[in-house]
Protein backbone atom coordinates (compact mmCIF):
# COMPACT_ATOMS: atom_id res chain seq x y z
CA UNK A 1 0.00 0.00 0.00
CA UNK A 2 1.55 3.30 -1.07
CA UNK A 3 1.60 6.57 0.82
CA UNK A 4 -0.05 8.21 -2.18
CA UNK A 5 -3.08 5.96 -1.75
CA UNK A 6 -3.49 6.91 1.88
CA UNK A 7 -3.24 10.62 1.05
CA UNK A 8 -5.67 10.14 -1.79
CA UNK A 9 -8.26 8.43 0.40
CA UNK A 10 -8.00 11.23 2.94
CA UNK A 11 -8.34 13.87 0.26
CA UNK A 12 -11.39 12.19 -1.28
CA UNK A 13 -13.03 11.86 2.11
CA UNK A 14 -12.46 15.53 2.89
CA UNK A 15 -13.26 17.09 -0.46
CA UNK A 16 -16.14 14.85 -1.59
CA UNK A 17 -15.23 15.34 -5.21
CA UNK A 18 -13.93 13.40 -8.18
CA UNK A 19 -10.51 14.04 -9.69
CA UNK A 20 -10.33 15.46 -13.17
CA UNK A 21 -8.04 13.60 -15.52
CA UNK A 22 -5.86 15.75 -17.73
CA UNK A 23 -4.56 14.85 -21.17
CA UNK A 24 -0.98 13.74 -20.67
CA UNK A 25 0.39 15.34 -23.79
CA UNK A 26 -0.19 18.87 -22.61
CA UNK A 27 -0.80 19.08 -18.90
CA UNK A 28 2.01 17.32 -17.12
CA UNK A 29 4.91 19.01 -18.80
CA UNK A 30 3.18 22.35 -18.44
CA UNK A 31 2.54 21.86 -14.72
CA UNK A 32 5.99 23.17 -13.86
CA UNK A 33 5.27 26.78 -13.02
CA UNK A 34 7.13 26.53 -9.73
CA UNK A 35 10.33 25.51 -11.48
CA UNK A 36 11.48 28.16 -13.99
CA UNK A 37 13.32 27.03 -17.12
CA UNK A 38 16.36 29.31 -17.21
CA UNK A 39 17.53 28.18 -20.63
CA UNK A 40 14.61 29.33 -22.80
CA UNK A 41 12.76 32.59 -23.27
CA UNK A 42 9.10 32.99 -22.35
CA UNK A 43 8.28 33.15 -26.08
CA UNK A 44 9.99 29.80 -26.73
CA UNK A 45 8.19 28.14 -23.85
CA UNK A 46 4.83 29.51 -25.00
CA UNK A 47 5.47 28.40 -28.58
CA UNK A 48 6.27 24.88 -27.40
CA UNK A 49 3.12 24.85 -25.28
CA UNK A 50 0.99 25.82 -28.28
CA UNK A 51 2.64 23.27 -30.56
CA UNK A 52 2.15 20.54 -27.98
CA UNK A 53 -1.47 21.52 -27.47
CA UNK A 54 -2.17 21.44 -31.20
CA UNK A 55 -0.40 18.11 -31.63
CA UNK A 56 -2.20 16.47 -28.77
CA UNK A 57 -5.58 17.93 -29.67
CA UNK A 58 -5.20 16.35 -33.09
CA UNK A 59 -4.63 13.02 -31.36
CA UNK A 60 -7.62 13.44 -29.05
CA UNK A 61 -9.91 14.29 -31.95
CA UNK A 62 -8.68 12.15 -34.86
CA UNK A 63 -9.65 12.92 -38.42
CA UNK A 64 -11.37 10.44 -40.69
CA UNK A 65 -8.05 8.99 -41.84
CA UNK A 66 -6.73 8.25 -38.35
CA UNK A 67 -9.27 6.90 -35.90
CA UNK A 68 -6.82 4.94 -33.76
CA UNK A 69 -7.13 5.57 -30.02
CA UNK A 70 -3.82 3.79 -29.36
CA UNK A 71 -1.04 5.14 -31.56
CA UNK A 72 1.60 3.16 -33.39
CA UNK A 73 4.84 2.55 -31.47
CA UNK A 74 7.45 5.29 -31.49
CA UNK A 75 10.94 5.37 -30.01
CA UNK A 76 10.58 5.79 -26.26
CA UNK A 77 13.62 8.01 -25.79
CA UNK A 78 12.76 10.15 -28.82
CA UNK A 79 9.31 10.69 -27.34
CA UNK A 80 10.85 11.64 -24.00
CA UNK A 81 13.22 14.18 -25.52
CA UNK A 82 10.47 15.73 -27.62
CA UNK A 83 7.89 16.05 -24.85
CA UNK A 84 10.29 17.14 -22.08
CA UNK A 85 12.63 19.62 -23.74
CA UNK A 86 13.04 21.86 -20.74
CA UNK A 87 15.73 21.78 -18.10
CA UNK A 88 13.52 22.07 -15.04
CA UNK A 89 13.86 19.59 -12.21
CA UNK A 90 10.63 17.87 -13.28
CA UNK A 91 11.78 17.57 -16.89
CA UNK A 92 15.07 16.05 -15.80
CA UNK A 93 13.28 13.64 -13.47
CA UNK A 94 10.83 12.43 -16.12
CA UNK A 95 13.58 12.03 -18.71
CA UNK A 96 15.62 10.07 -16.20
CA UNK A 97 12.62 7.82 -15.67
CA UNK A 98 12.28 7.21 -19.39
CA UNK A 99 15.98 6.38 -19.59
CA UNK A 100 15.54 3.87 -16.76
CA UNK A 101 12.69 2.01 -18.43
CA UNK A 102 14.51 2.30 -21.75
CA UNK A 103 16.66 -0.60 -20.60
CA UNK A 104 13.61 -2.85 -20.90
CA UNK A 105 11.31 -1.07 -23.35
CA UNK A 106 12.19 0.34 -26.75
CA UNK A 107 8.95 1.98 -27.85
CA UNK A 108 5.91 3.75 -26.49
CA UNK A 109 2.30 3.76 -27.69
CA UNK A 110 0.40 6.92 -26.88
CA UNK A 111 -3.10 6.29 -25.57
CA UNK A 112 -5.92 8.75 -26.23
CA UNK A 113 -6.02 11.07 -23.26
CA UNK A 114 -9.66 11.03 -22.28
CA UNK A 115 -11.06 9.80 -18.98
CA UNK A 116 -11.06 6.21 -20.22
CA UNK A 117 -7.29 6.11 -20.73
CA UNK A 118 -6.40 3.87 -17.75
CA UNK A 119 -9.02 1.34 -18.82
CA UNK A 120 -8.04 1.68 -22.49
CA UNK A 121 -4.32 1.17 -21.84
CA UNK A 122 -5.07 -1.87 -19.66
CA UNK A 123 -7.42 -3.39 -22.24
CA UNK A 124 -4.86 -2.85 -25.00
CA UNK A 125 -2.22 -4.71 -23.01
CA UNK A 126 -4.65 -7.55 -22.34
CA UNK A 127 -5.47 -8.01 -26.01
CA UNK A 128 -1.89 -7.52 -27.17
CA UNK A 129 -0.14 -9.92 -24.83
CA UNK A 130 -2.47 -12.31 -22.94
CA UNK A 131 -1.51 -15.93 -23.52
CA UNK A 132 -4.77 -17.54 -22.49
CA UNK A 133 -8.35 -16.75 -21.63
CA UNK A 134 -8.62 -16.58 -17.83
CA UNK A 135 -10.67 -19.33 -16.24
CA UNK A 136 -13.00 -16.86 -14.51
CA UNK A 137 -14.01 -15.41 -17.87
CA UNK A 138 -14.82 -18.86 -19.24
CA UNK A 139 -17.19 -19.49 -16.33
CA UNK A 140 -20.84 -19.03 -17.27
CA UNK A 141 -21.43 -17.52 -13.82
CA UNK A 142 -19.44 -14.44 -14.80
CA UNK A 143 -22.67 -13.09 -16.29
CA UNK A 144 -24.63 -13.71 -13.12
CA UNK A 145 -25.09 -10.79 -10.79
CA UNK A 146 -23.89 -11.11 -7.19
CA UNK A 147 -26.58 -12.22 -4.79
CA UNK A 148 -25.72 -9.24 -2.59
CA UNK A 149 -27.33 -6.99 -5.22
CA UNK A 150 -30.93 -7.49 -4.12
CA UNK A 151 -32.31 -5.23 -6.82
CA UNK A 152 -30.11 -5.41 -9.89
CA UNK A 153 -32.36 -3.20 -11.97
CA UNK A 154 -32.34 -0.44 -9.39
CA UNK A 155 -28.62 -0.85 -8.84
CA UNK A 156 -27.54 -0.32 -12.46
CA UNK A 157 -30.58 1.33 -14.01
CA UNK A 158 -28.79 4.67 -14.11
CA UNK A 159 -25.62 3.26 -15.69
CA UNK A 160 -24.17 5.81 -18.10
CA UNK A 161 -23.16 4.56 -21.51
CA UNK A 162 -20.99 6.71 -23.79
CA UNK A 163 -22.65 8.22 -26.89
CA UNK A 164 -20.46 6.02 -29.11
CA UNK A 165 -22.10 2.89 -27.71
CA UNK A 166 -24.77 1.69 -30.11
CA UNK A 167 -26.24 -1.15 -28.05
CA UNK A 168 -29.83 -0.72 -26.91
CA UNK A 169 -32.10 -2.27 -24.33
CA UNK A 170 -32.08 -2.32 -20.56
CA UNK A 171 -28.86 -1.46 -18.75
CA UNK A 172 -28.56 -5.00 -17.37
CA UNK A 173 -28.83 -6.54 -20.83
CA UNK A 174 -26.41 -4.04 -22.32
CA UNK A 175 -23.80 -4.73 -19.64
CA UNK A 176 -24.13 -8.48 -20.16
CA UNK A 177 -23.64 -7.89 -23.88
CA UNK A 178 -20.52 -5.83 -23.16
CA UNK A 179 -19.06 -8.65 -21.09
CA UNK A 180 -19.84 -11.23 -23.76
CA UNK A 181 -18.05 -9.02 -26.27
CA UNK A 182 -15.02 -8.82 -23.96
CA UNK A 183 -14.90 -12.60 -23.73
CA UNK A 184 -15.12 -12.92 -27.52
CA UNK A 185 -12.37 -10.40 -28.28
CA UNK A 186 -10.09 -11.73 -25.54
CA UNK A 187 -10.48 -15.25 -26.94
CA UNK A 188 -9.75 -14.04 -30.47
CA UNK A 189 -6.59 -12.33 -29.25
CA UNK A 190 -5.15 -15.35 -27.44
CA UNK A 191 -5.81 -17.54 -30.47
CA UNK A 192 -3.63 -15.35 -32.70
CA UNK A 193 -0.51 -17.14 -33.88
CA UNK A 194 1.64 -14.19 -34.93
CA UNK A 195 2.24 -10.66 -33.60
CA UNK A 196 0.81 -9.34 -36.86
CA UNK A 197 -2.48 -11.10 -36.17
CA UNK A 198 -2.57 -9.61 -32.67
CA UNK A 199 -1.94 -6.16 -34.07
CA UNK A 200 -4.81 -6.65 -36.49
CA UNK A 201 -7.19 -7.55 -33.65
CA UNK A 202 -6.14 -4.43 -31.73
CA UNK A 203 -6.47 -2.20 -34.77
CA UNK A 204 -10.02 -3.42 -35.22
CA UNK A 205 -10.91 -2.65 -31.61
CA UNK A 206 -9.13 0.62 -30.80
CA UNK A 207 -10.70 2.89 -33.36
CA UNK A 208 -12.91 5.00 -31.11
CA UNK A 209 -16.11 3.29 -32.21
CA UNK A 210 -18.98 1.56 -30.42
CA UNK A 211 -17.19 -1.73 -29.79
CA UNK A 212 -14.23 -0.13 -28.05
CA UNK A 213 -16.41 1.75 -25.57
CA UNK A 214 -18.56 -1.30 -24.87
CA UNK A 215 -15.39 -3.22 -23.97
CA UNK A 216 -14.31 -0.42 -21.66
CA UNK A 217 -17.73 -0.47 -19.98
CA UNK A 218 -17.29 -4.22 -19.53
CA UNK A 219 -14.19 -3.52 -17.43
CA UNK A 220 -16.20 -1.11 -15.28
CA UNK A 221 -18.91 -3.76 -14.96
CA UNK A 222 -16.33 -6.26 -13.66
CA UNK A 223 -15.02 -3.67 -11.20
CA UNK A 224 -18.53 -3.14 -9.84
CA UNK A 225 -19.15 -6.86 -9.41
CA UNK A 226 -15.82 -7.24 -7.62
CA UNK A 227 -16.54 -4.27 -5.37
CA UNK A 228 -19.88 -5.82 -4.38
CA UNK A 229 -18.23 -9.09 -3.42
CA UNK A 230 -15.34 -7.47 -1.56
CA UNK A 231 -17.67 -5.19 0.41
CA UNK A 232 -19.77 -8.19 1.40
CA UNK A 233 -16.64 -10.04 2.57
CA UNK A 234 -15.53 -6.96 4.48
CA UNK A 235 -18.84 -6.73 6.32
CA UNK A 236 -18.67 -10.43 7.20
CA UNK A 237 -15.22 -10.01 8.67
CA UNK A 238 -13.62 -12.17 5.98
CA UNK A 239 -10.12 -11.48 4.79
CA UNK A 240 -9.98 -8.89 2.00
CA UNK A 241 -7.13 -7.21 0.09
CA UNK A 242 -5.64 -4.25 1.93
CA UNK A 243 -6.80 -1.71 -0.64
CA UNK A 244 -10.45 -2.44 0.28
CA UNK A 245 -10.06 -0.60 3.56
CA UNK A 246 -9.18 2.58 1.69
CA UNK A 247 -11.68 2.03 -1.11
CA UNK A 248 -14.61 1.88 1.30
CA UNK A 249 -13.20 4.34 3.84
CA UNK A 250 -14.05 7.29 1.61
CA UNK A 251 -17.24 9.13 2.50
CA UNK A 252 -18.17 8.99 -1.17
CA UNK A 253 -17.78 5.20 -1.53
CA UNK A 254 -18.72 3.58 1.76
CA UNK A 255 -20.76 0.94 -0.10
CA UNK A 256 -20.91 -0.38 -3.69
CA UNK A 257 -23.92 1.76 -4.55
CA UNK A 258 -22.24 5.02 -3.50
CA UNK A 259 -19.02 3.85 -5.19
CA UNK A 260 -20.95 3.43 -8.43
CA UNK A 261 -22.84 6.70 -8.07
CA UNK A 262 -19.96 8.93 -6.99
CA UNK A 263 -16.95 7.33 -8.66
CA UNK A 264 -17.25 4.43 -11.10
CA UNK A 265 -20.23 5.92 -12.92
CA UNK A 266 -18.18 9.04 -13.73
CA UNK A 267 -15.18 7.15 -15.13
CA UNK A 268 -14.91 7.91 -18.83
CA UNK A 269 -17.07 11.03 -18.50
CA UNK A 270 -15.90 13.53 -15.89
CA UNK A 271 -13.14 11.58 -14.15
CA UNK A 272 -10.62 8.82 -14.53
CA UNK A 273 -9.55 6.03 -12.18
CA UNK A 274 -8.02 7.03 -8.89
CA UNK A 275 -5.03 5.11 -7.64
CA UNK A 276 -7.01 2.96 -5.20
CA UNK A 277 -9.35 2.06 -8.06
CA UNK A 278 -6.39 0.85 -10.12
CA UNK A 279 -5.99 -1.83 -7.45
CA UNK A 280 -9.63 -2.79 -7.90
CA UNK A 281 -9.18 -2.96 -11.69
CA UNK A 282 -6.21 -5.31 -11.43
CA UNK A 283 -8.01 -7.43 -8.84
CA UNK A 284 -11.14 -7.63 -11.00
CA UNK A 285 -9.16 -8.84 -14.02
CA UNK A 286 -6.81 -11.03 -11.97
CA UNK A 287 -3.89 -9.27 -13.64
CA UNK A 288 -0.98 -7.55 -11.92
CA UNK A 289 -0.82 -4.08 -13.48
CA UNK A 290 2.79 -2.96 -13.24
CA UNK A 291 2.95 0.82 -13.57
CA UNK A 292 6.15 2.79 -14.09
CA UNK A 293 5.42 6.11 -12.37
CA UNK A 294 7.99 8.43 -13.89
CA UNK A 295 7.45 11.33 -11.52
CA UNK A 296 8.42 8.89 -8.75
CA UNK A 297 11.80 8.11 -10.34
CA UNK A 298 14.49 7.36 -7.73
CA UNK A 299 11.91 6.43 -5.10
CA UNK A 300 10.57 3.08 -3.94
CA UNK A 301 7.24 3.92 -5.62
CA UNK A 302 8.79 4.22 -9.10
CA UNK A 303 7.28 0.83 -9.93
CA UNK A 304 3.88 0.20 -8.35
CA UNK A 305 1.84 -2.99 -8.65
CA UNK A 306 -1.95 -2.99 -8.79
CA UNK A 307 -2.57 -5.17 -6.85
CA UNK A 308 0.68 -6.02 -5.08
CA UNK A 309 -0.30 -9.32 -3.44
CA UNK A 310 -0.53 -11.64 -6.48
CA UNK A 311 2.75 -10.88 -8.24
CA UNK A 312 3.75 -14.54 -8.13
CA UNK A 313 0.62 -16.04 -9.66
CA UNK A 314 -1.13 -13.46 -11.89
CA UNK A 315 0.00 -12.31 -15.36
CA UNK A 316 1.71 -8.92 -15.63
CA UNK A 317 0.60 -5.91 -17.65
CA UNK A 318 2.92 -2.90 -17.96
CA UNK A 319 1.84 0.75 -18.20
CA UNK A 320 3.68 4.08 -17.99
CA UNK A 321 2.43 7.26 -16.34
CA UNK A 322 3.94 10.67 -15.80
CA UNK A 323 1.35 11.86 -13.29
CA UNK A 324 -1.00 9.02 -12.16
CA UNK A 325 -3.68 10.50 -14.43
CA UNK A 326 -2.75 9.50 -17.94
CA UNK A 327 -1.34 6.11 -18.93
CA UNK A 328 0.58 5.05 -22.03
CA UNK A 329 1.68 1.63 -23.20
CA UNK A 330 5.39 0.63 -23.23
CA UNK A 331 6.54 -1.84 -25.88
CA UNK A 332 9.20 -4.35 -24.72
CA UNK A 333 12.47 -4.69 -26.54
CA UNK A 334 12.53 -7.57 -29.00
CA UNK A 335 14.97 -10.39 -28.22
CA UNK A 336 18.22 -10.21 -30.14
CA UNK A 337 18.29 -12.23 -33.35
CA UNK A 338 21.44 -13.87 -31.98
CA UNK A 339 19.30 -15.71 -29.43
CA UNK A 340 16.16 -17.81 -29.68
CA UNK A 341 13.00 -17.40 -27.59
CA UNK A 342 14.52 -19.36 -24.69
CA UNK A 343 17.64 -17.20 -24.63
CA UNK A 344 19.94 -19.81 -26.17
CA UNK A 345 22.37 -18.65 -28.89
CA UNK A 346 21.32 -19.24 -32.47
CA UNK A 347 23.85 -21.13 -34.62
CA UNK A 348 24.70 -20.09 -38.14
CA UNK A 349 24.23 -22.96 -40.57
CA UNK A 350 27.65 -23.88 -41.98
CA UNK A 351 28.17 -24.73 -45.63
CA UNK A 352 28.20 -28.42 -44.71
CA UNK A 353 24.50 -28.35 -43.84
CA UNK A 354 23.66 -29.15 -40.19
CA UNK A 355 24.24 -26.73 -37.36
CA UNK A 356 26.83 -27.55 -34.74
CA UNK A 357 23.98 -27.99 -32.26
CA UNK A 358 22.36 -30.69 -34.40
CA UNK A 359 25.67 -32.48 -35.13
CA UNK A 360 26.36 -32.74 -31.41
CA UNK A 361 22.86 -34.09 -30.83
CA UNK A 362 23.36 -36.90 -33.35
CA UNK A 363 26.73 -37.97 -31.98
Amino acid sequence: MTSDMQAEATRSSQEHQLPRQRPAGISVAEDENSDVDLYRTAEEIEQERQEKHQSYTAFLVPDSEDQNSVAAPECLLTYSQREWKGNTSKSRLIKKGYEAIGEKFESLRRVRGDNYCALRATLFQILSQSQKLPSWLKDSEVLQWPEQMQSVEEFVDQWRFPPASKAGGRAVERLEGCLNLLRTRWQEAVQCVTPAERECVCQQVFVGQSEEYELLEALKFLMLKTAVQLHSDLEKGSQVPEFCWLLFARDTSKCPKSFLTNHLGHVGFSGGLEQVEMFLLGYSLQQTIQVYRLYKTDTEEFITYYPDDHKADWPYLSLVTEDDRHYNVPVPKQPSSKFDESGRPRWNIPSGGQTQERRVAHQ
